[in-house]
């Protein structure tokens, strides 16, 4: 596991720490209202604890995208369930919303398939959420596509799409 990732213009990438959980769930909170437009459909759950508990799992990772001192960025990825082994599911990826189209998002997306890469993955997966175009416009430009064979859970079925993305080999 890659534990310091990559600097880009006073941009770094790294592995979040347990103490920055509080800190990762408000950026969490901050991107998602930009996609519910009549509020968060869980916003009153424990997302610090959530993800305090993300961040601590060994079989996962999270990494974040620090600017000056505070996080900007956050990316979480794990194994996929029910897939080969060699593919990953992207469950979360923010950027605080006052630094979208900064390079924050590409630099971490970068960061994420470094790492992928790095653990011998060859297929990332992810859903999207379908009213979110400008996620599914970012994930375009990276390289990520439709998903046919691939369906979110029932409760999501019809508020997110699934995508798919061939890690590039070295």
């Amino acid at each position: 596991m890659i534990r310091a990732h990559r600097t880009v213009r006073s941009l770094v990438i790294r592995t979040a720490l347990p103490a920055e959980a509080a800190s990762v769930a408000e950026l969490h909170l901050r991107a998602r209202a930009t996609y519910y437009p009549d509020g968060l459909p869980d916003a009153d759950a424990d997302w610090p604890g959530r993800w305090r508990e993300v961040i601590e799992r060994p079989e996962g990772q999270v990494l974040c995208a620090v600017r000056d001192g505070r996080l900007v960025g956050i990316a979480s990825f794990r194994p996929a369930e029910g897939a080969p082994a060699d593919t990953v599911k992207l469950v979360q990826f923010h950027v605080d919303p006052g630094h979208w189209r900064t390079g924050v998002g590409t630099a971490l997306h970068t960061a994420c398939v470094e790492q992928w890469r790095a653990d011998g993955r060859c297929t990332a997966v992810l859903d999207v959420h379908r009213d979110n175009e400008r996620a599914q416009a970012f994930y375009a430009r990276q390289g990520w596509v439709p998903d046919p064979e691939q369906q979110p859970p029932a409760e999501d079925k019809d508020h997110h799409l699934c995508l798919r993305f061939a890690v590039p080999g070295e």
